[in-house]
């Protein structure tokens, strides 16, 4: 085990003992000397926590304490344990004094590590670093996160940036779909192509046929083999490769719509209801379950919401703005009357109006995008769910500083 992945399970395992250790104090002894007292004994006590730096051990207790902060304010869930193969391996280095970043090539610069030494890292990004480094733009830390591909980091900057004036360009509505990714209401598609290559679908089948070989020889409670665990690494590669490519088109297409236009309308859509399994239950099984499945997936694979979370910080940044309109009827409604009619939608990619005073067709994808805009400039919006959540909490419970 490197360094690296020994600090990031002493920072995994520290979250879970200040979890321990919230739940057996009184409300009234949660506070943050206590915890930090109890960090350092534990440090103390475990020689394997020794290992994470104590700048990284108290950034773990900062993320710990907005964890529960955020979880009062309605914006996320309660934390909770974190799982040895289900949580992200990752440390934060919270101050950026000592990281003595350097431009060593091109394409490469060197870092020092605590408790680990001078790294090497891939440059893809201009830092404030040497002449460019002041008071204003400069390195404030950084963070360490390991995926199937290795380890990456990402610093944090502290600069001054000037206010974007308002973007001038026009409004324009944004449907979402798993055939079309991106319809534009202009008229405008965005596609893509398969993440994976011929090559690697093929090689991504064969370690899935490997691995269920090597699953069948397994007994029951036996540990799993060295080399099924590397089966299943060399499939994870394959996916996060997957991953990466898919974040990477999304940037792009992303940025080029932020660019161009200055009002982006898109539906207020509740995914994880759009995702939930047709199974049923055994008294009711469920209909068309495998077609719902599949479904699931190709929806799942779209990331719509990463595409939306994009859009809103890259709208900001260019001086534009991202509006949410509500989501029912937008794809059986038509464009050009406004009226809903049965059978109007013929197939996945035609809409056919059957009002007989309008009789209007064209492409069912922009015919929603179309109606997506028309919600906008009529005045419907979607008011956001998570800030009625936050009303109705603010109503119910004491305010943090009451616990």
């Amino acid at each position: 085990m490197s360094t690296a992945d020994a600090q990031a399970h002493a920072a995994r395992t520290l979250w879970n003992l200040l979890h321990a250790w919230w739940q057996m104090m009184p409300k009234g002894k949660r506070t943050l000397a206590d915890a930090d007292a109890a960090i350092r004994q534990a440090r103390k006590d475990l020689d394997f926590l020794a290992v994470l730096p104590a700048q990284a051990a108290q950034a773990v207790l900062k993320t710990y304490f907005q964890a529960w902060k955020n979880c009062w304010d309605g914006r996320a869930d309660a934390p909770n344990f974190k799982g040895r193969f289900r949580s992200v391996m990752a440390v934060d280095i919270p101050q950026g004094r000592d990281l003595n970043v350097k431009r060593v090539h091109r394409r490469w610069g060197m870092v020092n590590l605590p408790k680990i030494g001078r790294v090497r890292f891939r440059w893809t990004k201009d830092l404030p670093v040497g002449k460019h480094a002041g008071t204003v733009n400069r390195i404030t830390g950084a963070r360490l996160v390991k995926d199937a591909l290795g380890w990456h980091i990402a610093f944090r900057v502290t600069t001054l940036e000037s206010r974007p004036e308002p973007h001038q360009g026009p409004a324009v509505g944004i449907d979402v779909g798993v055939i079309v990714p991106l319809a534009l209401s202009d008229g405008t598609i965005f596609e893509h192509g398969e993440w994976l290559t011929e090559k690697d679908k093929t090689k991504l089948l064969r370690l899935e046929q490997r691995a269920a070989r090597q699953r069948k020889h397994r007994k029951a409670g036996e540990r799993t083999s060295r080399r099924l665990h590397r089966t299943y690494d060399q499939t994870a590669q394959l996916r996060a490769k997957a991953k990466r490519r898919a974040a990477n088109w999304q940037h792009e297409t992303t940025t080029g719509i932020a660019r161009t236009y200055g009002t982006v309308v898109v539906e207020a859509l509740t995914i994880t209801n759009m995702v939930k399994s047709a199974r049923g239950t055994v008294d009711e099984p469920g209909k068309h379950v495998a077609q719902k499945t599949g479904l699931n997936r190709s929806i799942a694979a779209e990331a719509w919401g990463r595409t939306v979370t994009m859009l809103t910080y890259k709208t900001a940044r260019f001086g534009g703005t991202l509006v949410k309109v509500p989501a029912p009827g937008t794809s059986q409604r038509c464009s050009a009357c406004s009226s809903t009619t049965a059978g109007s939608r013929e197939s996945q990619a035609v809409f056919v109006c059957r009002n007989p005073d309008c009789g209007w067709s064209g492409n069912a994808d922009h015919n929603a995008a179309r109606n997506i805009l028309h919600l906008y400039r009529i005045g419907l919006v979607a008011i956001p769910a998570a800030g009625r959540a936050v009303a109705r909490r603010a109503r119910r419970v004491k305010p943090p500083t009451a616990r």
